[in-house]
């Protein structure tokens, strides 16, 4: 990883604030390319430091860069507290997004005593977070193609006897196998009625006749894949086949127009009036997609609430139109879109044609 997130951040510092505290683990793993279960980063303008404990600093000097960031094996909080200072900071923001009450407290107390000011950080990093660099995108697009290519192997092991629970493991098992760290949400594997749930959980259980959904993301070098979607187990009569194919021209049309500066709101618009269209209003419950990187829910959002939200160079988005109809079955298709070089580009490559097993 490099430490380009770390400039970018460093010269998004207001005016007024002296350094960042960061404790989340995400935004350290984001800044460092490096997990720290246990300790911080702190940031100033034109320098930066990472205290961890005995158990992590050889791994944190092997693996951060030693010339952006100032490593100490010392997680004491009145010791960043008196390293700052000495640094020349008076303002200090924390994540106030992430950090409790409590910890507040305790951290004001002890910035306190040394004449240290706490201020709220707001979103700034979870803003900068929107729009991923060059690294990121490359990282976003290897996690893709791991999932692309454990639908290709699912493919071959699904049949009448397995369990939805066994199609779920074993799609998290080849993708652990194929360089993924693991997953950023519990896989979605679910048949017959239960496709009617958006977000239903595996059972142990044969799956059913019918239509089978899967949800699944991976995570590498932290970084995730999203994508979703449905088979059919045995024959599919003519509605099934007009519920499938409402679904695919839905996510069609937006791929079709979706570029740089589309709007947010009109590219669920797009979609929405499709399947309403199509005699299905309110059987569409949920936005058109959503924004993923390190996490596997960010901004931007595709919504009936996002109109005047432009997609940005360095935005990635996912587009899952559904159809759910309760007690029967649902359907949904789910891509990964990623907005670079004034452009939008597909980098979900798996069939989307309606797959009978």
């Amino acid at each position: 990883m490099t430490c380009e997130n770390l400039r970018i951040l460093q010269k998004s510092i207001p005016d007024g604030t002296d350094a960042l505290l960061i404790t989340s683990e995400m935004h350290q793993y984001y800044l460092t390319g490096f997990n720290i279960s246990d300790g911080f980063v702190a940031v100033m303008r034109d320098r930066a430091f990472v205290f961890v404990d005995f158990r992590y600093i050889e791994a944190a000097k092997a693996n951060i860069d030693g010339e952006a960031f100032t490593i100490f094996m010392n997680t004491a909080p009145a010791f960043v507290r008196d390293t700052l200072k000495e640094n020349g900071a008076k303002t200090v923001a924390f994540e106030d997004k992430s950090v409790t009450v409590a910890t507040h407290a305790a951290y004001a107390k002890i910035f306190g005593e040394a004449d240290l000011t706490l201020v709220p950080m707001g979103g700034l990093i979870e803003a900068q977070r929107t729009f991923k660099t060059e690294y990121e995108l490359s990282m976003i697009k290897k996690a893709q193609s791991i999932g692309d290519a454990a639908f290709d192997h699912i493919l071959g092991f699904i049949n009448p006897d397995r369990t939805e629970t066994e199609i779920a493991l074993e799609l998290e098992y080849e993708m652990r196998k194929l360089g993924a760290s693991g997953t950023s949400f519990s896989t979605i594997c679910i048949s017959g009625a239960a496709t009617s749930l958006p977000h239903g959980e595996p059972q142990d259980r044969k799956v059913e006749r019918g239509f089978l959904t899967m949800d699944f993301c991976c995570i590498y070098r932290g970084y995730c894949s999203d994508m979703t979607r449905t088979v059919a187990i045995g024959a599919v009569d003519d509605d099934m086949k007009r519920v499938y194919e409402t679904v695919l021209k839905a996510q069609t049309a937006v791929l079709d127009v979706i570029d740089w500066h589309s709007d947010c709101g009109e590219m669920d618009k797009v979609a929405r009036d499709i399947i309403d269209g199509a005699g299905y209003k309110g059987a569409f419950g949920h936005s058109l997609g959503h924004g993923v990187g390190l996490f596997i829910h960010e901004s931007p959002r595709m919504s009936t609430g996002a109109f005047g939200s432009l997609l940005e160079n360095g935005h990635v988005v996912t587009v899952e139109p559904g159809i759910y109809l309760e007690g029967k079955y649902g359907v949904r298709i789910e891509d990964m879109v990623v907005i670079h070089g004034n452009k939008a580009e597909d980098i979900t490559h798996s069939p989307k044609n309606l797959i009978v097993l």
